[in-house]
């Protein structure tokens, strides 16, 4: 009886399990920085207390239930609670994914949630070394694959989102689609909106082009009549 409320390691709240959550503890928050730094809807406290949750939920399974375990009747699976973790997290995963006018969010977000599940899984494992790895191929590839991925499409043209909008009346969209034209963009999509109280029309064109937009954007910008201009990524996965 002892074992179950002393700090011993039969009792499974050792010192030994304090040293994995403080380690999913820093891990995460690692993790959940990179994302408030970002300014993303999941960050700092959300990574570290869903990846310190899921150490604790993991402790749970392997220690738990050792008061009632009989030998040879009553076997101890810690896996099942595991599996639960990995299904439970999808929820708040896709609480972050939406779409917005055929625009993609949050999926990088959602995926480290998910990575800081797992770190958090691998340090109540007692797999610190796994627990490390993983948190530094995170940064690996949230702040080195997008250079690189920028070099190796450099040369292949993109689909881009610009929004526009202008005054009706001054022939504004002649001339903003002229620009778009001569700039080297294919307009795939186009739609409008028009507000008739203020007589303003927000214009929406899906472009197939160069990568490199700062030109075209202020173009559009000193066009006459043109109140607003802004982009957004096809595909906006972050």
């Amino acid at each position: 009886m002892n074992d179950l409320v002393t700090f011993g390691e039969p009792s499974g709240q050792g010192w030994t399990q304090i040293i994995e959550l403080a380690t999913a503890l820093v891990l995460c928050s690692l993790i959940g920085l990179e994302r408030e730094l970002k300014q993303k809807s999941a960050g700092l406290r959300t990574l570290t207390l869903v990846g310190l949750g899921a150490a604790l939920f993991l402790l749970i399974s392997k220690y738990g239930f050792t008061d009632v375990l009989v030998e040879g009747r009553v076997v101890l699976d810690p896996s099942r609670v595991a599996a639960q973790i990995v299904s439970g997290v999808g929820f708040i995963g896709g609480g972050l994914i939406f779409v917005r006018q055929n625009i993609v969010r949050g999926l990088t977000t959602a995926a480290v949630v998910w990575v800081s599940v797992a770190v958090g899984c691998a340090c109540a494992a007692g797999l610190p070394l796994l627990a490390v790895f993983v948190t530094a191929a995170h940064f690996l590839v949230v702040y080195g694959y997008p250079p690189l991925v920028r070099l190796l499409t450099r040369s292949r043209p993109t689909t881009t989102v610009v929004r526009a909008s202008y005054r009706d009346g001054e022939g504004a969209l002649r001339d903003i689609l002229e620009l778009v034209t001569t700039s080297g963009y294919v307009v795939e999509h186009a739609s409008t909106n028009r507000n008739e109280a203020t007589r303003v029309i927000d214009l929406r064109l899906r472009l197939t082009g160069p990568r490199q937009l700062a030109a075209l954007l202020t173009g559009l910008s000193a066009q006459s009549g043109v109140l607003t201009v802004d982009t957004g990524e096809e595909n906006d996965e972050e």
